[in-house]
C-alpha cells in the first residue's frame, strides 16, 4: 500500500507528493483502509449493541465491559469518518450516494444522543442506549452494504 519509500506512516498511507501546503494533503490513503476500518466499526457495533441489549433486557444498568464496547465503538466510528473525509479529498468516493454519507453519520449522532439521554446508568437508561445502538448499527450496516455495493461498480 505505501508507494514511498521515505515512508514514515504504517502501510495505510503514502506521500504524493506537493499536493498542498500541509503535510496531511500530501498524504494518500488507499481506500481499502475505509473498508477494513468498516469492518472494524461494524464489529464494534455489533459488540456493544449485543452487550447493551443484554443489560437492557435485564433491566440493569450496563457494565464496564459495555462501556469500552461502547468506546470502542465511537473510535473506530470516528477514525471512519475521518478517513471517509480524507478520501472525498483525494477525489474518491464521488460516485457513492450521499445515503452512503448520511447512513455513515447517523450512528455518530446515535452516539451524542446518548451522552444527552442515555448514560445506561439505569436500567430506564440501558434501554434507551440499546435503541440507539440498535439505530446507530442498523444505519452503519446500511452504509456499508451501499458503500461496498458502489466501490464495486
Amino acid at each position: 500500500m505505501i508507494h514511498d519509500s521515505n515512508q514514515t506512516w504504517p502501510a495505510i498511507a503514502a506521500q504524493a507528493g506537493d499536493l498542498g501546503d500541509g503535510r496531511i494533503d500530501n498524504l494518500i490513503i488507499e481506500s481499502s483502509v475505509h473498508v477494513v476500518n468498516g469492518v472494524l466499526v461494524l464489529l464494534a457495533l455489533v459488540a456493544s449493541t449485543g452487550l447493551v441489549l443484554f443489560h437492557a433486557y435485564r433491566n440493569e444498568p450496563i457494565s464496564r465491559t459495555a462501556k469500552v464496547a461502547i468506546l470502542a465503538a465511537q473510535v473506530t466510528l470516528g477514525v471512519q469518518v475521518l478517513l471517509g473525509i480524507k478520501l472525498l479529498d483525494q477525489g474518491q468516493g464521488i460516485v457513492q450516494l450521499y445515503i452512503h454519507y448520511v447512513g455513515g453519520l447517523v450512528p455518530l449522532g446515535a452516539f451524542l444522543a446518548a451522552g444527552w439521554f442515555a448514560r445506561g446508568d439505569t436500567g430506564r437508561s440501558s434501554r434507551v442506549l440499546a435503541a440507539l445502538l440498535v439505530l446507530g448499527s442498523v444505519a452503519a450496516f446500511m452504509a456499508f452494504i451501499i458503500g461496498r455495493s458502489f466501490a464495486n461498480a
